[in-house]
């Protein structure tokens, strides 16, 4: 079972975009999808591009870098065999919570 760990305010990240941040060490990246926050490994494994400066459609995320796109709910590339670590979150009151 995963400890949840602060990452933000849920006013940091308004709905539609990303945010990449530090959460226990862990590089991630933070979505807000219609007010539902998905994370994952903000590191794109094709080349190293930062997931969280990505263009989000829908449940979608596009690598800024190399175009490569991956499914926020199971961090599947929609590109390719790859795919990207995805962390539960939770928000409690206005925190939004990772769970490394």
């Amino acid at each position: 079972m995963p400890t949840f760990v602060r990452a933000c305010a849920t006013s940091e990240i308004a709905p539609g975009t990303g945010k990449p941040l530090a959460v226990a060490a862990k590089d991630v990246a933070v979505f807000n999808v219609d007010g539902t926050f998905y994370a994952v490994d903000n590191t794109c494994p094709h080349r190293g591009g930062p997931l969280g400066e990505g263009e989000l459609e829908g449940c979608a995320v596009t690598c800024p870098w190399h175009a490569w796109t991956f499914d926020l709910k199971t961090g599947e590339s929609l590109t390719d065999d790859l795919k990207v670590a995805c962390y539960e979150t939770k928000v409690e009151g206005e925190s939004v919570l990772v769970g490394v």
